[in-house]
């Protein structure tokens, strides 16, 4: 497998009203094309602030992210944007679905951004949706769903611009037993069929289903 990402010497400090607070400490990570990885660690060590600088959420303070080639942390504004639309796509603990809209206007927004085509996006829309269980629901609005099933649309949304590499923070967090099942079923079937992923997650038992296992402790990563 060959390196797609890969973090040297990354160091990120938030300025916060009273003291600064260090959330990583010298990181360095290399994520391997078609690998599933999981982060996994205690709250507020800095898992989450990882995972945003690998898509370009946020930017270091001190060392290098490099993806597909390119050094994020030299990108213009515009140009991690564009980058987060085409590379990346990401899901989140609580879902982040427009509760207006409907479950397809959930996925063809992605889409919208990157530039593709209305009748496109319908299309890919539809596909995917199909994919993970929602055929049905095109129609429905995102406030109509359960847990696990606005997952489910939040998945296919981040498919959507079919990236090299799936973001995901605590997806399971809010779910029950059967919605994790679901999901982490729809997770696994996306690594076989040779899709990238990087998960945060509290869960032993969500990653064990990982290939690698990394612990990110007061801002260091061990392996």
């Amino acid at each position: 497998m060959n390196s797609i990402m890969k973090v040297q010497g990354v160091h990120k400090t938030y300025n916060g009203r009273s003291v600064p607070t260090t959330a990583l400490r010298g990181v360095n990570l290399e994520i391997e094309a078609g690998s599933f990885t999981c982060l996994v660690g205690p709250s507020g060590h800095g898992k989450s602030t990882l995972l945003h600088l690998l898509g370009g959420l946020d930017r270091p303070c001190e060392g290098s992210i490099e993806a597909f080639g390119q050094r994020l942390e030299h990108m213009s504004d515009a140009e991690l944007a564009r980058f987060r639309a085409h590379k990346v796509g990401f899901v989140f603990q609580f879902f982040n679905l427009l509760k207006g809209l409907t479950v397809a206007e959930n996925v063809e927004v992605a889409m919208m951004f990157a530039g593709l085509p209305a009748k496109e996006q319908s299309k890919r829309a539809a596909e995917l949706l199909e994919s993970v269980g929602l055929g049905d629901k095109m129609k429905a609005r995102a406030n109509e769903l359960s847990g696990g099933q606005m997952q489910r649309v939040a998945i296919a949304r981040a498919l959507a611009n079919d990236p090299d590499v799936l973001l995901l923070d605590e997806p399971t967090g809010n779910l029950d037993t059967v919605s994790e099942g679901e999901v982490l079923g729809i997770l696994d079937e996306l690594h076989r069929q040779g899709r990238t992923i990087v998960m945060v997650t509290h869960g032993a038992e969500v990653a064990a289903r990982a290939q690698r296992i990394v612990e990110v402790r007061d801002g260091r990563v061990s392996v």
